[in-house]
């Protein structure tokens, strides 16, 4: 008996230090994404297991997962873009997913950051574009911006960087809050006020399609602003982190044409302090092949996913690259 308790020790002794050395060779890395119901929460749950690489895998040329050798990335439900830029400069997260304009303010201290910059944020790709809605009722049109005057808008929710743009967009017009009615809604009120006819219009940024503008679409119907050529380029002048975009007919069963309009970014972000050396890893691995079959069949926004769009945007908002991504798209031929 005495034997079988030496034995077992020793036998436990021995898993603990094999547990111990492959603790040592795991590394977590959390994404911060959204809400369960958004688009952001999925989006990072295929990212974090494009990446992921647990100790103990296959390796990638054994038929495994190309993610970075033993590492372990989760996805975390989270209250989105201002929580995971927060988050990851206090480092209580390694990266997460944001929108650009959030992101913009955020590095450089404005809007409702102002006295609180986030300075250590550093992107590592773009992802795909979150379109700038603006949604009229069904029947309705404008001729341009400036239309607006004297009507009831929604210019989204207050100190949000949606709202921050929308108004210096529309100011670039002579639309302001002295000439028009606006309330600062989120997007599923704002569809509900405009069902109700309390809304002339209202703006909204999200990758398409939004459940909201579907119920809507569905219900009462809806037209969306088809913006000119003008329009879209003063925009992107203005607010040089919208960039040019497209909505494409029958996205909303109602909506049988295609909406010109601006988007802004959705980026994934993390830390200046995190290693360069898995920063490069982890971004040659969102590129994989093996990346490339989970975006492709994980999610519809996963296919906007791509190597080829994945600088789209960043330049405009002024956030660094961190330096491992700087170094793979440098490596691939990307970045002179």
């Amino acid at each position: 008996m005495g034997f079988f308790k030496k034995l077992t020790g020793a036998a436990l002794a021995c898993t603990m230090l094999t547990g111990a050395a492959v603790a040592q060779d795991m590394t977590f890395f959390r994404i911060g994404t959204g809400g369960a119901g958004g688009t952001y929460f999925p989006i990072g749950g295929i990212i974090a297991n494009a990446i992921s690489n647990p100790p103990g895998s296959r390796s990638c040329d054994e038929g495994g997962n190309c993610g970075v050798p033993g590492l372990v990335a989760m996805a975390q439900s989270t209250n989105a873009s201002a929580h995971n830029v927060n988050a990851i400069q206090a480092g209580q997260m390694e990266a997460g997913l944001s929108g650009a304009a959030t992101l913009h303010f955020a590095y450089h201290g404005k809007g409702k950051f102002e006295g609180n910059a986030k300075p250590d944020l550093r992107v590592i790709a773009n992802l795909f574009p979150e379109d700038l809605h603006l949604v009229l009722p069904e029947g309705h049109k404008l001729d341009g911006l400036a239309d607006l005057k004297g009507k009831r808008v929604g210019i989204a929710q207050a100190g949000s960087g949606t709202q921050i743009a929308v108004e210096l967009i529309l100011d670039d017009h002579g639309v302001n809050r002295d000439n028009i009615d606006e309330a600062e809604l989120n997007n599923a009120q704002s569809a509900e006020r405009i069902a109700d006819g309390q809304l002339d219009a209202y703006f909204y940024a999200a990758g398409t399609p939004v459940a909201a503008m579907i119920q809507l679409d569905n219900t009462k119907g809806m037209e969306l602003h088809n913006w000119s050529e003008e329009e879209i380029k003063q925009a992107n002048t203005t607010v040089p982190y919208y960039i040019p975009s497209t909505i494409p007919a029958g996205t909303y069963p109602g909506v049988d044409y295609d909406v010109n309009t601006v988007a802004v970014s959705g980026m994934l972000v993390t830390n200046a302090n995190m290693s360069e050396e898995l920063i490069y890893e982890i971004t040659k691995a969102m590129w994989s092949d093996t990346a490339r079959k989970l975006l492709d069949n994980g999610h519809p926004k996963g296919k906007a996913i791509t190597l080829e769009t994945a600088l789209d945007g960043v330049e405009g908002i002024g956030v660094p690259l961190h330096p491992g991504a700087e170094r793979f798209y440098r490596e691939i031929g990307m970045l002179k």
